[in-house]
């Protein structure tokens, strides 16, 4: 092998090296509350089409546990929470101009498809044929926060409170109803639609906390430029047509 032949080959190496590291670069990792799951993965793809180069990595759960996952130090680049008051707890965590409200959605009652009641309040739940009715954790996820301030206001908590049977995420009580291990749950109605062979909304559970989606840039993200791309992107008209088609609507 010649000197120019040894010289090609090591151009060659530390270029695939540099463009190695350059996709690595464009990698981004994006925390994102369980009830956005099907439409962040739409969003996600639809990111990478017109971003090449770019890959998204979701990781989905409850808003509470993602929280504490950043608290922790995951390596996170994006975080969307279910609602504001996780979000408010993370703002030592992200970059506060990146913060913004991108989506909204509704609280609904929930009952297997093949179940004969038809509660048409909330007051129902309390009746003697709804025995376990589900709902997420409040402490940790916020279904559960929205569901426990509407059982509240509605002078509910005593004699709903031998019934609960909570969920680690809104999509484990979606399952929970959908495979009628429950008599009833709260969820969003977006999760309602995915599942909508296998339940029915009874009705819309009014919240006095609006469900609102905020997002924003985690400030250790070692990809802020392309965190903010992908956060105008969700914002814009692309992402917003997406969320839309799977229920979700604007803030």
């Amino acid at each position: 092998m010649t000197l120019s032949t040894r010289l090609r080959g090591a151009v060659l190496a530390a270029t695939l090296v540099f463009a190695g590291a350059a996709v690595q670069a464009q990698e981004l990792v994006v925390s994102a509350a369980a009830s956005l799951t099907n439409a962040f993965q739409a969003v996600g793809r639809a990111f990478e089409q017109s971003k090449p180069g770019a890959k998204v990595t979701f990781n989905f759960a409850a808003s509470g546990p993602l929280l504490a996952q950043i608290q922790q130090g995951a390596p996170v680049d994006v975080f969307a929470s279910a609602d504001q008051e996780t979000m408010d707890k993370a703002a030592a965590l992200v970059a506060a101009p990146t913060r913004a409200d991108f989506a909204a959605n509704t609280l609904v009652l929930i009952l297997p498809s093949a179940s004969s009641q038809a509660p048409n309040a909330l007051g129902d739940l309390a009746n003697a044929s709804f025995q376990r009715i589900s709902t997420g954790t409040p402490a940790t996820v916020p279904v559960g926060r929205y569901t426990m301030e509407a059982v509240e206001r509605a002078g509910l908590t005593a004699a709903l409170q031998p019934k609960w049977i909570f969920g680690e995420s809104v999509r484990q009580v979606l399952n929970y109803v959908a495979r009628g291990e429950v008599d009833a749950g709260f969820v969003y109605r977006t999760d309602a639609l995915i599942e909508r062979d296998k339940t029915r909304i009874a009705f819309t559970v009014p919240t006095t906390t609006p469900v609102t989606y905020p997002i924003a840039q985690v400030a250790a993200s070692k990809h802020p430029a392309l965190a903010n791309e992908f956060i105008a992107f969700v914002r814009g008209a692309s992402g917003q047509e997406i969320l839309q088609r799977f229920g979700f609507s604007k803030p």
